[in-house]
């Protein structure tokens, strides 16, 4: 075969699937790989004859151990789904049966990426929306006809918050004017024109209080995870876990609210096992005694931030979130490198917070004691809410984000229209 038939060959099949979406839906081929919450995935669901509704896929190609990546985002989802349907899209059958715990969002288990290309050809969705830097996403993103949208699982000052992956997209939402400099400062060669500032809709949702009232200080210790590899790292737990704890165990006027990141529960690296273990068997000790501290390993932090007076936590999008929604409570930065210079430089928050490294960590308890009592940085963080998140007050960014879906959707939509008219 000559390349310029191979050339119209690819030119064909790239027209074939842009005018796919004025194709009456059909999904026979793909109906034996698709699972439907509720039925069994790899059964003949009876579906032959029943397009598949939405307008948004949300794509996640990972499996059930990253299944936090997509929860945070399920609130959301669910409110966008009133105004555009939205269609969970899974590629491994334990991220699905995860999900049918969390949803009752309309969601499917495509195997194959061939099956996973008629889905997208054959039915009238319109935009799909990633929440992660999966290599999969790369087999979704081979489709032209959509519009490719990218969203991350949070924000935060972590490196692995700026991937040259956000090249590919056709844009990629970010929480405000920290997130637009990142992307400036690390990647060569970036349109920032695809940045689309669309805020923090998952702090937007007002959610059922998770912790029993206390007539003490609710203080969290929110350790994030070891990450893929050390660049990534900026848990405190193996450095300064078990002093930070016996620290908030030690003041009687506090109560501990224990929340890990979701992956230290399974953790397989031995200092970050050990230092769970142990606090958790402090945390356990304490309350023998009649105290009631609480261990919450996989609950909805977001759900706990409303009780909480005050948070020690790493760098990571907890520390943010919190910035967000309580910016005049305390907040305690750890800095497992003990460079204040480059820390400041990578994680402006910093700035507005005590900080607890290697050098203070002797002395820990006291630093906790005086941010409780007098905490010097309340006006620092007004300012820094502003940095990371702009002018957005609570309740704007779930408008922001779907108009600017909508909008996305109406002008992919017109140019469809338009080149059908060209090439008809």
């Amino acid at each position: 075969m000559s390349n310029d038939q191979i050339s119209e060959n690819v030119k064909s099949g790239i027209k074939k699937s842009l005018l796919a979406v004025g194709r009456q839906p059909f999904v026979r081929r793909v109906s034996r790989l698709m699972g439907v919450a509720g039925k069994p995935a790899g059964t003949n669901l009876g579906m032959a004859d029943v397009p598949l509704r939405g307008a948004v896929a949300v794509y996640f190609g990972d499996g059930a151990d990253k299944i936090y990546q997509i929860d945070q985002w399920i609130p959301v989802l669910e409110e966008l789904h009133k105004k555009e349907e939205v269609l969970l899209v899974f590629r491994t059958i334990s991220a699905f049966r995860a999900a049918t715990k969390i949803t009752d969002l309309p969601k499917i288990f495509v195997r194959r990426l061939t099956d996973l290309m008629d889905v997208y050809d054959d039915n009238d969705l319109k935009l799909v929306i990633y929440v992660n830097n999966s290599r999969s996403n790369f087999q979704s993103l081979d489709h032209p006809r959509l519009v490719h949208v990218h969203v991350n699982h949070g924000e935060s000052d972590k490196l692995s918050m700026v991937s040259n992956k956000a090249k590919a997209y056709d844009q990629v939402f970010v929480a405000g004017p920290a997130a637009i400099k990142r992307h400036e400062a690390m990647l060569i060669d970036f349109d920032v024109e695809k940045l689309v500032v669309t805020g923090r809709p998952q702090l937007d949702i007002k959610f059922k209080r998770e912790l029993a009232p206390s007539e003490k200080l609710d203080v969290m210790y929110a350790p994030t995870w070891e990450g893929e590899n050390e660049d990534n790292n900026y848990t405190s737990l193996d450095l300064y876990g078990e002093d930070i704890v016996d620290a908030l165990l030690a003041n009687d006027s506090v109560r501990l609210i224990y929340k890990p990141h979701p992956r230290v529960e399974a953790s397989k690296t031995p200092s970050i096992a050990k230092a769970h273990a142990s606090i958790m068997e402090k945390i356990l000790e304490a309350n023998a005694s009649g105290l009631d501290h609480v261990i919450s390993e996989q609950g909805n932090i977001l759900a706990m931030f409303e009780s909480i007076d005050a948070l020690v936590t790493d760098i990571s999008s907890v520390g943010l979130d919190y910035l967000y929604l309580h910016p005049s409570k305390p907040i305690i930065i750890t800095d497992r490198r003990t460079n204040r210079e480059n820390l400041h430089r990578d994680a402006p928050i910093a700035k507005a917070c005590l900080v607890i490294d290697k050098q203070n960590v002797g002395s820990v308890r006291e630093l906790l004691d005086a941010a409780l009592a007098k905490d010097p940085h309340v006006s620092d963080r007004q300012i820094m809410r502003k940095f990371y998140f702009g002018e957005l007050l609570r309740g704007e960014s779930t408008k922001e984000f779907q108009r600017v879906v909508s909008d996305l959707i109406n002008e992919r939509q017109s140019k469809l229209d338009n080149f059908r008219g060209w090439h008809s």
